[in-house]
């Protein structure tokens, strides 16, 4: 009978665990497909929430990646200013603006900026942050614990390689940038 009962509980956590897991899988749709992300609620629990909160009410649909930068990142998440199908879109001025909801106090942490690293963009305010995060090219260190990592692309990062690329000697700044199809849970 003990042994049945421990059968049971361990399965009963190994479904558990699965569906933690998956609810904290987001996925990315670009242009050249779909790429799947792991949000860290762990490490990031309010900018985790905030993620999903606007990706799953439709609020990332269209936004532009406004800059890129070689060898660097990706910004996007202007959802005020870089949402290519609102009234209030404005190339230029994307990459000031973000949601209607509070900023978000800071939740630095030990996690690297790495490859495939999603974080947080924000003002010199630590606690700044609100809807607009990049995606790491490559490893970067600088970076550390100095701004808010929420997840990590678990595959396709070569579909995130192939977002185009903005004009060096203007800060990353994407005349005719590619955007976000969609980004939704999992």
């Amino acid at each position: 009978m003990n042994r049945i009962l421990a059968n049971i509980l361990i399965l009963f956590f190994l479904f558990t665990n699965q569906l933690i897991a998956q609810e904290n899988i987001m996925i990315l749709k670009l242009k050249d497909g779909d790429v799947k992300i792991e949000l860290f609620e762990d490490v990031a629990p309010n900018h985790v929430k905030r993620i999903k909160e606007l990706a799953d009410g439709g609020q990332y649909d269209n936004v532009v990646f406004h800059r890129v930068i070689d060898g660097f990142m990706a910004q996007t998440g202007d959802v005020k200013f870089g949402k290519s199908d609102s009234n209030d879109f404005d190339l230029r001025r994307a990459g000031m603006g973000g949601s209607d909801l509070p900023d978000l106090k800071q939740e630095f942490s030990s996690v690297p900026h790495d490859r495939g690293t999603l974080s947080m963009a924000r003002s010199s305010d630590p606690d700044s942050a609100n809807s607009q995060f990049f995606i790491c090219f490559k490893p970067a260190p600088f970076l550390d614990r100095q701004y808010t990592v929420f997840g990590k692309v678990l595959e396709g990062m070569d579909l995130v390689d192939k977002i185009k690329r903005g004009d060096e000697s203007n800060n990353g700044s994407v005349s005719d940038p590619d955007k976000i199809i969609s980004f939704k849970s999992l």
